[in-house]
């Protein structure tokens, strides 16, 4: 009995990694072909057929094409987050605010699905562009995000002269300015992602760093931590969502 048991137990596990390999795979068919013609051209048809599998296959996954294209963008989200976080913990000073801002853009910069979702691109993402931003997750890890800033201002490692919304908006107009720039400039003035990261960074230090600091100041052991917990939480937070929608 233990040994029928043990049995049944790897055989389900085998089909559940086989669904979660063929579920990917259709995944990755559809960001492919989304960047490719955009999504109100992008049909389940043309994802079957480049994922290599049967239309129907792809109705025992997700009852809508909506709902594979939200599934898409949760999975697309959290590779970007641990390629993010890991870009991080190679770089000796990277897992700190600044640095998880340059890796984040660095990495949006060269995944042209999640540029477009950063820019609210309906050409390529159609409606979902501005469903998504909508989403109980995508308020939690603002406020994460936001707690995080508020831990900054509080260390004297941001300027508190201005007021927090000033901040907030100043740094939104910063990062979508950067990734929009490009097309208004003429070839010769291009620079390369890792430029204009750098030029993107350096920017947003000089916006937010404090007036004339009597020394430099370091970010605390506290920071650290903190930006750490809140990587970890919203690579929690699009894991839970994606289970959800992956099925």
């Amino acid at each position: 009995m233990a040994g029928q048991r043990s049995s049944g137990e790897r055989d389900s596990q085998e089909e559940r990694n086989r669904r979660q390999e063929r579920a990917e795979r259709i995944l990755d068919a559809a960001a492919e072909l989304i960047q490719r013609w955009g999504y109100n051209k992008t049909t389940i048809d043309d994802i079957a057929k480049q994922a290599g599998v049967a239309k129907g296959t792809i109705y025992l996954h997700w009852k809508t094409r909506e709902e594979l294209f939200r599934a898409l963008l949760f999975h697309e989200e959290r590779k970007l987050a641990e390629e993010i976080r890991q870009r991080m913990a190679d770089d000796p000073e990277g897992n700190t605010f600044y640095g998880m801002i340059k890796y984040s853009m660095l990495a949006t910069m060269k995944n042209p699905l999640w540029k477009a979702l950063f820019l609210r691109d309906t050409t390529m993402l159609g409606e979902l562009a501005r469903q998504e931003i909508q989403t109980p997750t995508a308020e939690e890890r603002t406020a994460s995000f936001m707690s995080l800033l508020r831990l900054m201002r509080e260390q004297g490692l941001i300027r508190t002269d201005q007021s927090f919304e000033a901040q907030m908006h100043l740094m939104s107009a910063i990062l979508v300015g950067f990734l929009m720039v490009e097309s208004f400039l003429p070839d010769e003035l291009r620079l390369s992602d890792d430029e204009a990261v750098e030029v993107m960074t350096d920017a947003l230090i000089r916006a937010l760093e404090p007036r004339a600091p009597a020394a430099p100041v370091q970010e605390s052991e506290e920071v650290v931590q903190a930006v750490d917990r809140y990587f970890a939480y919203e690579i929690d937070l699009i894991k839970e969502q994606e289970e959800k929608e992956l099925k």
